[in-house]
């Protein structure tokens, strides 16, 4: 990690407020995500931690503030602009959001035959480098309904990176996983950041994956509405004196 880990800013959240009408989700966020990190959105249930993630991939514009890419605010962009922005993202929603209708090959084939000129050959050829990249070769022709859970966020994910992203954005990615596969599942991540480079930033709230991926993160606070705490979780939990953080840190230790 260290070799491209240079501290170079990729993402920048300014002064963020997330509302539905006049309700305020939450008020006044400010991190930096950078290149190369893993990045933990973590807070407890129904503090605003996917509402973030959807203002940051452009989903849901935010009620004030900004959220910048490589210095350029996505919100401010033109929709030229905002799609070469979103041309960098690689989404796995919370539950792979696969087509059930289409092959493991077909649902990775999709983006690209969408967004590239690629032939037919050369896609194929692509997928499955892409599915073996998550530990699916020889997959291609299952359904979802044929694999396990497990294996189909690994699909998600592969699909996700069909177009080569520089950010992967993942939506509680172990939800409904045992924990074999949760742990697997976050091995994948490690390696894909080590290998690809790739900066992630991923939505959880499971203690295991916090602390086995996460170099950077930010807490968000029901109670408040507003940001507790950024930084690497593992130094939060040695130096926070916020009861807050240390009770979300500690859960389960007896």
């Amino acid at each position: 990690m260290d070799s491209f880990h240079e501290q170079e800013t990729c993402i920048e959240v300014r002064d963020l407020t997330m509302a539905y009408g006049s309700f305020v989700i939450q008020h006044d966020l400010n991190f930096t995500v950078n290149r190369g990190d893993i990045f933990i959105i973590m807070g407890g249930s129904g503090c605003g931690k996917s509402t973030l993630l959807r203002n940051m991939v452009g989903l849901q514009a935010p009620a004030r503030g900004k959220v910048l890419y490589s210095g350029e605010s996505f919100w401010d962009a033109g929709p030229e602009d905002k799609k070469q922005i979103m041309r960098r993202f690689g989404i796995l929603y919370q539950s792979g959001a696969l087509w059930s209708s289409m092959t493991l090959a077909e649902n990775v084939a999709l983006p690209l035959s969408e967004y590239t000129s690629l032939s037919h050959a050369e896609i194929k050829e692509l997928v499955s480098l892409k599915l073996s990249l998550v530990g699916l070769a020889g997959f291609e022709e299952f359904y979802p309904s044929e694999i396990s859970g497990g294996m189909c966020k690994r699909a998600g994910i592969a699909r996700a990176m069909a177009l080569d992203p520089d950010m992967l954005f993942f939506d509680e990615p172990s939800a409904g996983l045992d924990p074999i596969s949760a742990r697997r599942l976050d091995e994948l991540i490690l390696e894909l950041r080590d290998s690809l480079g790739t900066t992630v930033i991923v939505v959880t709230h499971e203690l295991a994956s916090i602390f086995a991926i996460g170099n950077n993160s930010v807490f968000l606070d029901a109670e408040t509405r507003t940001m507790a705490a950024s930084g690497n979780p593992r130094k939060l939990l040695e130096e926070s004196r916020d009861p807050k953080i240390r009770k979300f840190l500690t859960r389960g230790e007896s």
